[in-house]
């Protein structure tokens, strides 16, 4: 009789609530205004009352003009084609997301089996690893209970987990999880993990990413406890209302000065040989610069491209390039995401100047084998995945060679590389491994080999190798640790053997042995604490000149061995004063020791470093600790929140550099040589203050900024002209003690949603040197700024992504800069019968201004659910224009005439295509 009293009661309202939406019309007009205006608009003229979760509210953004409609109408049209659904009971309208509300009654009452009738779109299609909608509702809406209530006198507790691709098993990192009300809120770090501190009692979390689908979790926290999540891929949407991830990390952080790119993102930015490139990428992002074309070594905010800490894995990369910069030396498909630090350098992370770009490796699938192939005009790769024990143990193996000799071969005769060869390959492999939910342990590899011969007598060969293995240990819920140890060797082995007499082999190599513990440390909810220690043993040998063969009359020329401990403890803490003001200052501080054994040339103070200059020899044995060089790391940030959408930061970062790039190019080249500080070469010293004002539109659809920097820099390494760099036993009296200046700003527009996303930037920028030789007989340009190699006021580029179905997107590349500074003859003068040449004062000249525009298609496969594997095409033009941009100018003596040349690297368009394939 009861059920018989509700039914009848809810029959009513029902049907007169119809009657009333249907007599009744009304009028609304919004223009991009979010969820809460319509629902204000129809309150305001009838008597509905709207029930809806609160992410709605902001994420749901409408631009609608209707008149003389009814209720259910413009429901109808605001909600057509999205995931978004309402069901009318009476007066009362409720909204959901995915999850249909049903108002009519289940069959169990009736005996029948009654349609579903509920207005919006169908729903989207889900991954095929994705649970059933009903399956995931019932996981939003279940209660999880954390913890236990025994100590009544805390009145606030600890949760913590992982988030976890449900398709895969992997861990995601910078996930927003955050409550609403009280506003607190973490992001997961590098391994997925988050630790969050919230008053006990019942919450719901919000838990968002870019790239997978929001998801909740209400939770009764009684005490501290662990709740671990999987996330599910998150369908595109191609209609004109658009639903909003979490997308205001820039605004809420502190930090500044820091880019993170995906792999989807990274894909999409057309490149040369159509080849995805992290590195060329990279150098589309403000204040990140390159000297030239050729090169994938970059320049950030002013300084060298030594300057720069590449960690793959917490392991250290000293070249990045394949085939002298052509291609980046890192394979995409292992890799999960992608951070540049400019400014607010972490104080976990020293031994360079300008920035810190970490690169971190996927853990491979845990759930089934997959694997990824692609080909390409002149390379291929191959990538396989899966457990070794499903769901705690995964590996990921990857490999990428090239067969690029044929292409060679295709250049005419007269232009000198007909007979040229280029080969390369990278190898990446990676384990992890839950041994249980305190202790994770993850192992990485990496090995990547070149050997090019362009048509001349030298072979040119380099190689990375770095191994790692790391130990996480989570404590509780507020402190884990990793522990990590590896090792990692750079080495180049050039040689020439066309003539038995003059045949060499001339050798250099660098390696670094490294013992790092991180803590993470998590007292409260506005205060978190990083502090470690950590040390890198260096051997490096400078040099070898030796003869290739027995026959060879070469005279060996063996550079002595050099050897330095770097040491450093670090603490690092974040803590928000009130919901807008957050502070973040940190100490590190760093120890280099020089050791022997090593024979030290000092000379007296105030004169010329030559021969003469020699005060004393002095001799050390194995262990002596002949230089120890020390200091405090500063850094320093905050963060003012004006608005949800409005914020204004600013930093001061201080850092020391032990160990110096000699080079005689203007990018990374297979003849660099790597130098540790000693008793003669002092670190390089740097400071940066910056200042930030970011502002994001369109219910963070678009973000927006602006940044700022100066920077100082003492003891950057200068040469002498006409300085020997290479097999030189006396380096220090070529060099120069040089001083550095470098200010600018960087404007950024990015759009990384919807069928039409990407960035736009442009950076103004400009960077001096200046000797600083006390004797004053070596000063270049009279003592005074002169701009360095890569000093390029100007800068802009364009990267634009249109998708125009599922399967087809078209994407732009535009990039234009200042051409870099050169030194140029400014008159001729004849000496011994021959001309020679004046030159002018160092880098007061450029070359022609740098413009390209690149194209690329990219077409998927079909997107059925049960079959083997998934395709893809990408075909492209790089350099469309064709436009010659010079890359340098030199000049030769001919018949003792002086002839000037400017070179070219791509100086005509440059198809490509690359057929790419997924093993499910």
């Amino acid at each position: 009789m009861k059920r018989f009293y509700i039914l009848i009661t809810i029959l009513i309202l029902f049907i007169s609530g119809l009657r009333g939406q249907e007599n009744n019309t009304i009028n609304v007009s919004l223009s991009h205004q979010p969820f809460r205006e319509l629902v204000r608009q129809i309150e305001s003229q009838t008597a509905c009352h709207f029930y809806y979760e609160a992410f709605v509210e902001d994420s749901l953004i409408i631009s609608v003009t209707l008149k003389n409609t009814s209720v259910t109408g413009i429901l109808d049209s605001v909600f057509s084609g999205t995931r978004y659904r309402y069901a009318l009971l009476g007066h009362v309208i409720f909204v959901t997301r995915d999850t249909p509300v049903k108002t009519l009654l289940p069959s169990q009452f009736t005996g029948k089996r009654m349609p579903e009738k509920m207005s919006g779109s169908p729903l989207p299609t889900t991954n095929p690893q994705s649970k059933p909608v009903s399956t995931l509702a019932t996981i939003e809406h279940k209660l999880y209970t954390i913890g236990n209530n025994f100590n009544q006198t805390k009145t606030s507790a600890t949760i913590a987990g992982y988030i976890k691709n449900a398709g895969t098993g992997e861990p995601v990192s910078g996930v927003a999880i955050f409550t609403g009300k009280p506003r607190i809120g973490t992001l997961t770090d590098a391994f997925g993990f988050y630790s969050l501190t919230l008053p006990k009692g019942r919450h719901e979390l919000s838990v968002k990413s870019v790239g997978l689908k929001d998801t909740r979790r209400i939770i009764q926290l009684n005490g501290d406890g662990k709740l671990d999540i999987a996330m599910q891929d998150e369908p595109f949407s191609l209609k004109e209302v658009v639903i909003t991830t979490d997308k205001t990390s820039n605004i809420r952080r502190t930090a500044m000065g820091i880019e993170k790119l995906d792999i989807k993102t990274i894909k999409e930015v057309p490149t040369v040989f159509g080849e995805a490139d992290i590195l060329r990428v990279i150098l589309t992002l403000p204040g990140v610069k390159s000297v030239g074309e050729s090169s994938t070594g970059f320049n950030v905010r002013g300084g060298s491209t030594d300057q720069n800490l590449i960690l793959f894995d917490n392991t250290t990369v000293y070249n990045p390039s394949h085939f002298f910069g052509f291609f980046s030396a890192f394979n995409p498909e292992v890799i999960r995401d992608v951070r540049l630090y400019k400014s607010s350098i972490p104080a976990k992370y020293g031994g360079r100047l300008s920035s810190v770009l970490e690169l971190t490796g996927r853990e491979g699938n845990k759930k089934q084998f997959t694997g990824t192939a692609g080909i390409g005009l002149i390379t291929s790769r191959l990538n396989i995945e899966g457990p070794l024990i499903k769901d705690r143990t995964s590996f990921i193996l990857g490999g990428r060679t090239t067969y690029s000799n044929w292409i060679m071969k295709l250049l005419p005769d007269n232009a000198g590389y007909h007979n040229a060869k280029a080969s390369f390959y990278d190898v990446n492999l990676q384990v992890s491994h839950q041994h249980n939910e305190k202790n994770n342990f993850y192992a990485t590899a990496y090995l990547s080999s070149d050997k090019s011969n362009l048509a001349t007598d030298t072979t040119f060969q380099y190689n990375n190798r770095n191994m790692a293995l790391s130990w996480k240990h989570t404590f509780n819920n507020k402190l884990y640790g990793v522990l990590s140890g590896g090792y990692d060797q750079y080495t180049y082995d050039n040689y020439s053997n066309y003539n038995d007499e003059v045949d060499y082999r001339l050798k250099f190599s660098i390696e670094q042995t490294h013992l790092k513990t991180n803590f993470s440390y998590f007292p409260s909810a506005k205060w978190n604490i990083d502090f470690g220690a950590g040390t890198i043993y260096y051997k490096n040998k400078p040099g070898s000149l030796e003869p290739y063969n027995e026959r060879s009359l070469v005279i060996p020329d063996i550079l002595q061995k050099e050897q330095a401990l770097e040491s450093a403890v670090y603490a690092e803490q974040q803590y928000n004063l009130t919901e807008a003001i957050t502070i973040n200052a940190g100490l590190r501080y760093s120890l280099f020791s020089y050791l022997g054994p090593a024979i030290v040339n000092k000379y007296a103070d105030g004169l010329v470093r030559n021969d003469a200059g020699i005060e004393s020899t002095n001799s050390y044995k194995k262990g002596d600790i002949i230089k120890t060089y020390h200091g405090p790391e500063y850094r320093l940030g905050a963060r003012f929140t004006l608005s949800p959408d409005f914020s204004v930061k600013a930093g001061y970062n201080t850092q020391r550099q032990y160990i110096h790039m000699l080079s005689n190019t203007t990018s990374i080249s297979p003849t660099d040589v790597w130098k540790l500080s000693d008793w003669n070469i002092a670190p390089q010293r740097g400071r940066q203050v910056s200042l930030g004002f970011y502002r994001n539109f369109k219910s963070n659809t678009i973000e927006a900024s602006v940044e700022g920097y100066y920077k100082r820099i003492d003891d950057f390494l200068d040469y002498k002209s006409g300085a020997l760099l290479i097999l030189n036993h006396k380096i220090e009296q070529d060099v120069l003690p040089t001083q550095g200046k470098a200010y600018g700003a960087e404007f950024m527009i990015k759009k990384l949603s919807g069928k039409l996303n990407g960035w736009l930037s442009y950076t103004y920028s400009r960077t001096f040197l200046k000797t600083n030789d006390t004797t004053g007989n070596n000063s270049i340009n009279g003592g005074n700024y002169y701009p360095a190699n890569y000093d390029k006021p100007h800068d802009f580029t364009f990267i634009g992504n249109y998708r125009f179905s599922h399967r087809v997107s078209f994407s732009l590349n535009l990039t234009y800069n200042t051409g870099r500074p050169i030194t140029l003859p400014v008159g001729k003068y004849f000496y011994q019968g021959g001309q020679r040449l004046l030159y002018s004062e160092r880098n007061q000249y450029r070359i022609p201004d740098y413009f390209r525009s690149d194209i690329s298609l990219n077409i998927l496969g079909n997107h059925k659910k049960k079959q083997l594997a998934h395709n893809s095409w990408t075909l492209g033009i790089y350099n469309v224009t064709g436009r010659k941009n010079i890359f340098s100018t030199f000049f030769a003596s001919e018949n003792k005439i002086i002839n000037g040349y400017q070179l070219s690297i791509f100086g005509t368009a440059i198809p490509f295509v690359n057929y790419n394939i997924r093993i499910k």
